[in-house]
């Protein structure tokens, strides 16, 4: 089999940070999302990848390189416009041949991987498995309907009114079978080719496709909230270590990890959280769920549910920041006007004075 990864995608539910950042490339719990998409495809067994690029593709390829860190071989494959998942499996047919594949979104993550369903699926005579899950707003998804027996009865791209709660997930896995099908349909009223379509054209065609339903989190980060629960989620996930500096009169709980260079003086952190590498954190409150990255100074603050990105700095700010999502180069100090409460989504290089 080989895997196929979308990172096409502009990102803009994540301004002000994808202004300057491809979406895939923003860290959960300190790692890039892409980059957990390529490992979870790795370690299915997959080790030839093709990731579709767009407008950020320049910044892409030369973060993930040509995938040797892994292991695995990467083929980027450009898409001259978002013209939907569909046209995106077909301008790929040249990389995928007639092997099978697995597609999967590059701004997804989703609990325990998908190494079993990919060994389901290998060792399976159907054309297509889909993955599914129980979502609170599925007009906002692909939905799936199924018959009695649980076989697909239709799939409906955001419908107004859904009929039934099973969202598709953004792991797909096909057969050749999939390149008659994005032949077949036509652009929906988007302008794109859309996969929901491809997969209601095999069903409607007779196709084998076999509908999963992933009873796990499954999360899609394209909102900072949604990013902020992706982070959540994979921390409790880690194994903590301790590999940079704690002082004697700190206080670091069991599920924290301290990233090698990093040094924590006087503070308390409780997990599950993260430190990145050469971060220093000195008289500083760090609570759960937070991710800081790499080379970050935190100083006489308190911060808490948050993701600080890369040469940051937060100090002596007299409330708590928390839910907020903080990009790299940002600057947040104190002034000396009267304490407000603080919730903020602040892009790459800002300057921010707290009152």
């Amino acid at each position: 089999m080989k895997g196929l990864i979308l990172s096409g995608g502009k990102g803009t539910r994540l301004y002000p940070l994808t202004y300057t950042r491809a979406k895939q490339l923003i860290p959960v719990a300190n790692k890039p999302v892409l980059f957990r998409v390529v490992e979870a495809i790795h370690d299915a067994g997959i080790n030839e990848i093709g990731i579709v690029i767009g407008d950020t593709g320049p910044e892409i390829k030369e973060t993930v390189g040509d995938g040797s860190r892994w292991g695995v071989g990467i083929t980027y494959i450009p898409q001259e416009a978002p013209l939907g998942l569909a046209h995106a499996v077909k301008i790929s047919r040249d990389f995928l041949g007639d092997e099978r594949f697995v597609m999967f979104l590059g701004d997804n993550v989703i609990e325990g991987g998908i190494s079993s369903l990919i060994k389901q699926f290998a060792s399976s005579e159907w054309n297509s498995q889909i993955v599914l899950t129980e979502v609170p707003d599925p007009e906002h998804f692909g939905v799936a309907e199924l018959n009695g027996d649980g076989q697909i009865k239709q799939l409906i791209e955001k419908p107004k009114q859904p009929p039934s709660n099973l969202a598709l997930v953004g792991i797909y896995m096909f057969d050749h079978h999939i390149f008659e099908a994005v032949d077949a349909i036509k652009p929906s009223w988007r302008g794109e080719l859309e996969i929901t379509d491809a997969i209601q054209w095999l069903v409607t065609n007779q196709r084998k496709v076999f509908p999963y339903v992933h009873n796990g989190w499954w999360i899609d980060t394209g909102k900072p909230t949604d990013m902020l629960e992706a982070n959540a989620c994979v921390l409790e996930e880690l194994t903590p270590y301790i590999a940079g500096e704690i002082d004697a009169v700190s206080v670091v709980d069991g599920r924290v990890t301290v990233e090698t260079g990093a040094q924590i003086i006087n503070s308390v952190i409780r997990g599950p959280a993260i430190v990145g590498e050469n971060t220093r954190v000195e008289n500083t409150y760090i609570g759960p769920f937070t991710s800081i990255y790499h080379d970050v100074v935190i100083k006489n603050s308190e911060i808490e549910r948050c993701i600080v990105l890369e040469h940051s700095c937060i100090a002596d700010v007299p409330l708590r920041i928390q839910d907020s999502l903080i990009g790299r180069h940002v600057t947040v100090k104190h002034s000396t006007r009267k304490p407000k409460t603080l919730k903020m989504n602040l892009g790459d290089h800002s300057r921010m004075w707290i009152p």
